[in-house]
């Protein structure tokens, strides 16, 4: 009886948990954005390395203020001639701090902000990325449940054809050839839509992957597939890429950290004045059981100390370290003329493209609807037997290709239209 509770039990929460990854919850693109920025994986290591480098941003770090230490250590002397013994305990409380070393503490807290401001680019860069995947990989799964759409539509037309052959067959109107062949082609278009189910499938865990979601969950989208046909102006493109791209930015912050570099080099020309200083204690004590005459002994020492040093030679290392930091000054210099130029050629390209998909989409409309009509033409002339199967196959394949070039047009669209905003840094901005 124990048994049989058990397995109803187990059965009840198998049904259970297929009830619930069957349950759908509607996903807007907005709400995917919202998380994909809250539980993807490369955005939550991107924001640690922010964290890292805000913890980093401080004048402690950079060296302003000094430091402190204690040191405490016991002891014990044993004079084997004279037979004294004694304890000693010794401490030193010790200050150490750097006055002036060439202007090195304010030029590394600098750094630190530059590095902190870099880390928070790269993060922007992750989070654009992240917001293009899953832009495009949302609209692949309407793109993809469309073309399902339309090859559902397509086994269904073939479906029919094969059951008006059997009929036939079975009235003496058809010959088994004509059977074969609309089972054949009925088979096929089957095929093609299981297939295309297996296609959906995976495109919903792709983004489910990109959001930090379960693999398992299932979702109804609520977007309609369609393209944004905006006309845009090329000189506001290059205006905002220019002003707003944040690879561009990123590589700004490169080329000032290079100059702080040379500012870092060249304090090490300067001399360095330092402060030490510090107490020192200790106690001295007798073995009570040797007699001794010696009282026990305490001390109090200050110290302090001003250094002043200088490196009057140092072998060239110093001049090397700044041309070699004059040299990275111009290696970045040349590289973010090289990414203006990068960016500006994949702005010319992504813009070009843009304007052609947008003409290919109104040629994929027209063209998808006179197929359209071509095959409620071509399905009443074959029943009527105005034309052969092939003739019928035919225009059923011109119609197929039509949908799917129409569908795979907007994609395409959608497509260029997100790499136009994030090459002119919008996607934070509108999202």
């Amino acid at each position: 009886m124990i048994t049989k509770i058990k397995y109803i039990v187990s059965v009840f929460l198998i049904f259970g948990s297929l009830h619930a990854f069957s349950q759908e919850s509607e996903l807007s693109l907005s709400l995917a954005i919202e998380k994909a920025l809250e539980s993807n994986y490369g955005i939550i290591i991107s924001k640690s390395d922010v964290k890292i480098a805000e913890l980093n941003n401080t004048w402690e770090a950079a060296g302003r203020f000094p430091t402190i230490g204690f040191t405490a250590s016991p002891g014990y002397r044993n004079e084997l001639v004279e037979g004294n013994a004694a304890t000693t305990l010794s401490g030193n409380l010790s200050l150490n701090w750097t006055l002036f070393n060439g202007f090195r503490v304010a030029i590394t807290k600098d750094k630190l902000e530059k590095f902190e401001e870099l880390a928070k680019g790269q993060s922007g860069v992750i989070i654009e990325n992240t917001i293009q995947d899953i832009i495009l990989a949302y609209y692949n799964i309407l793109l993809q449940k469309e073309r399902l759409n339309v090859l559902n539509k397509l086994m269904l037309l073939s479906k029919d054809r094969y059951d008006y052959e059997q009929t036939k067959y079975e009235i003496g109107g058809s010959v088994t050839y004509d059977v074969l062949l609309a089972k054949n082609i009925y088979l096929e278009d089957k095929a093609s839509f299981l297939n295309q189910e297996v296609v959906v499938k995976n495109a919903i865990r792709n983004l489910n992957f990109l959001m930090g979601a379960q693999l398992t969950q299932q979702w109804k989208f609520n977007e309609e597939f369609t393209s944004d046909t905006a006309q845009f102006k090329l000189g506001d493109l290059m205006d905002k890429m220019m002003a707003s791209n944040r690879t561009l930015k990123n590589q700004y912050i490169n080329l000032m950290l290079k100059q702080e570099e040379i500012k870092l080099q060249q304090s090490s020309v300067y001399p360095r004045v330092s402060l030490n200083a510090g107490v020192s204690n200790s106690y001295l004590w007798n073995d009570p059981e040797i007699p001794t005459n010696t009282n026990p002994v305490e001390t109090l020492t200050p110290n302090g100390t001003v250094t002043l040093s200088y490196d009057i030679y140092t072998a060239g290392s110093r001049r090397r370290a700044i041309n070699v930091a004059r040299i990275n000054e111009e290696i970045s210099t040349v590289q973010l003329e090289e990414m203006k130029h990068s960016l500006t050629n994949q702005l010319y390209n992504e813009y070009e493209t843009y304007n052609v998909r947008k003409a290919l989409l109104n040629v994929a409309n027209e063209s998808v609807a006179a197929a359209e009509l071509n095959l409620q033409i071509a399905k009443e002339k074959f029943e009527s037997g105005a034309i052969n199967s092939f003739n019928y196959r035919d225009i059923q394949l011109n119609y197929l290709n039509s949908a799917l070039n129409q569908l795979q047009s907007i994609y395409n669209l959608i497509y260029s239209n997100t790499s136009l905003t994030r090459l002119t840094g919008g996607l934070l901005t509108e999202n």
